[in-house]
């Protein structure tokens, strides 16, 4: 099944999480004028007994067109922030939870984040894991750590197919 690519925005990303990006219209002053803060664009969630907040690096490998999406992940007891900080634009795949406890692939969607937005993910949001977008990407990871197992995989009953004919955001 063909996926349709979306730009990345607040409101069409609002149901799976936070979009973390700078607006010229959503910050104000600190350190007497220098410097200016984009305040709280993400909820971190810790949930569980021994969970803690942490920020951890990755990198990502390359990918292009065309992707297969085959499986999805979510992590139920805390969210997960992905943030660019080398500039690489990223793909992001999202479904909400289905009544069977997986993935509802009927509304299943595709992102493309343009390297200087990144996502944090709501706690229980199924999720592609990191796609860089053509070349190598550099990220800032703010999730939850602790003992308690924390991400779940599940298999698609079905391939689905984001081609790149129609990226008019890319």
């Amino acid at each position: 099944m063909a996926l349709q690519l979306e730009r990345l925005d607040k409101q069409a990303f609002a149901p799976f999480g936070d979009v973390i990006e700078m607006r010229e219209d959503e910050w104000y002053p600190i350190n007497k004028g220098t410097t200016r803060r984009y305040h709280d664009l993400g909820a971190i969630q810790v949930l569980g007994e021994d969970g803690r907040a942490a920020i951890s690096l990755a990198r990502g490998d390359a990918v292009d067109f065309p992707l297969s999406i085959r499986m999805l992940e979510r992590h139920p007891l805390g969210s997960q922030a992905w943030i660019p900080f080398n500039g690489v634009p990223f793909i992001v795949v999202v479904a909400p939870n289905g009544p069977d406890d997986r993935p509802l692939e009927t509304e299943l969607r595709a992102f493309f984040a343009d390297g200087r937005q990144g996502v944090n993910y709501h706690a229980g949001t199924w999720h592609h894991p990191l796609m860089s977008f053509k070349q190598q990407g550099d990220f800032v990871v703010i999730d939850r750590i602790g003992t308690q197992p924390n991400c779940d995989v599940c298999d698609l009953n079905q391939v689905h197919t984001i081609d790149g004919s129609a990226v008019t955001c890319a």
